[in-house]
């Protein structure tokens, strides 16, 4: 499995696997903090965990930075509300 890489140029956390792409995207909102607004994974790639892992990722960096979330994406909120803090 293709490894999940933060491209900060383009404000997302992807994942490429035979041509396709598994992606979660975010925007700064303010120096502390960003807001994950969409998670995709194609259709050929559902049922390998990367929206998990795509999550994890996210907030693993939003840690690390101190950042605070805003979940407008619905994966993103039931995400964090099963996971944060767990």
């Amino acid at each position: 499995m293709s490894e999940i890489v933060h491209q900060q140029e383009l404000r997302q956390f992807a994942c490429h696997i035979n041509g396709e792409e598994a992606r979660l995207r975010y925007r700064r909102v303010d120096g502390t903090t960003v807001e994950a607004f969409n998670t995709f994974v194609p259709p050929a790639l559902r049922s390998m965990g990367l929206a998990d892992k795509l999550a994890r990722a996210f907030y693993e960096w939003t840690q690390a930075e101190g950042l605070t979330i805003i979940p407008s994406c619905s994966y993103i909120e039931v995400w964090l509300s099963r996971h944060a803090n767990a």
